[in-house]
């Protein structure tokens, strides 16, 4: 079975979705609002780092960060492994990587969830340990998107897929049901040609609720919930009400209860203007790459490559030289081999 010119333009729209919206973000990253807007501006467009930039100084308009490597690192061991991730390898890779990044000088490196739970497998401890017992973060999430490419949006399917490339580093019920919302989100948008914001928003929270139990529980507001209140509470805000109550009420640090409704609730609000939505999130503070990456993500698999400006997608790819094709293609065999 071969994949349509449709689904191959929404899948290759996602992954490219989640680099833009990290490209975007990246400048602006672990910084507050009021320092994006005094260094930057209005984002309107991809921008060099400043030098002063916390984490990715200097870095040019248009580089990838950690949460599309990781994310094209998952797909491609998933591709090769046949659908499946095999945790030690997950864990090498991830621990390579790191080791590449940093001796490169880069500061972008594993987040908290995923550097201990690396740690700890590197001093012994095995995947039967649970080294992600007290991932919270939102590691699993920003890097999930290939998952809800390869599956389809069928639960019994696609939440074990989540679990498996999750548990590792994140295996508490904010860290799985916050990866199971965008893995969803993405999912339903390529299983449903007639999907729309609203329809994307009601799957990723339906999920979350389904993984809400799953793993250790860690205290922390419930996603699922959380996502169908900041998506409503927002629909009816003006502008800059609107980005006031993601800033200062819903969060974007990098817990998952903060950035992925938050992430959701910029859809609910922009979704109608998908390169908005990814502006939006770039210059609000905190995980500003991550919202805008796991929004981007969402989006391109809901819109397909009309989502995102020609000169946009031409300046990450030629950046970062992406070529994401040979995933796409590969992921979505995945996807169709199990229809």
């Amino acid at each position: 079975m071969t994949a349509s010119p449709t689904l191959v333009d929404r899948a290759t729209a996602a992954l490219l979705g989640l680099a833009i919206g990290d490209a975007l973000g990246m400048p602006t990253q672990s910084m507050s609002r009021e320092r994006i807007a005094r260094t930057y501006g209005s984002i309107e467009t991809l921008r060099d780092a400043d030098a002063e930039q916390p984490i990715a100084p200097s870095m040019p308009a248009g580089s990838i960060t950690d949460d599309t490597e990781q994310a094209l690192l998952l797909g491609d061991l998933l591709v090769a492994g046949g659908g499946r991730l095999d945790p030690r390898t997950f864990a090498d890779a991830l621990s390579e990587w790191e080791r590449i990044m940093a001796a490169k000088g880069s500061r972008d490196l594993l987040g908290p969830s995923t550097k201990a739970a690396i740690a700890a497998i590197q001093h012994g401890a095995t995947p039967e340990d649970d080294p992600g017992r007290f991932g919270t973060t939102n590691g699993a999430a920003m890097r999930i998107a290939p998952v809800g490419v390869a599956f389809r949006s069928d639960h019994a399917v696609l939440l074990p897929a989540v679990a498996e490339a999750s548990r590792l580093t994140h295996n508490t019920g904010l860290g799985l049901s916050g990866a199971a919302a965008v893995a969803a989100a993405v999912s339903h948008a390529l299983d449903d040609a007639a999907a729309t914001s609203h329809s994307v928003i009601a799957a990723a929270a339906t999920a979350a609720d389904a993984l809400r139990t799953s793993g250790n529980w860690v205290a922390g507001g419930a996603i699922g919930p959380r996502i169908r209140w900041a998506s409503a509470t927002i629909v009816p805000l003006d502008e800059a009400d609107a980005l006031d109550f993601v800033a200062d009420v819903v969060g974007t640090s990098v817990a998952s209860q903060e950035s992925v409704p938050a992430a959701f609730a910029l859809i609910a609000r922009f979704g109608d203007d998908p390169y908005a939505v990814l502006r939006h999130a770039a210059a609000l503070g905190g995980d500003t790459d991550t919202v805008a990456a796991m929004a981007g993500a969402v989006l391109g698999a809901l819109h397909g490559m009309t989502a995102w400006p020609d000169d946009v997608v031409t300046r990450v790819v030629e950046v970062n030289d992406l070529d994401v094709g040979p995933l796409v293609n590969g992921l979505l065999d995945l996807r169709l081999a199990a229809a």
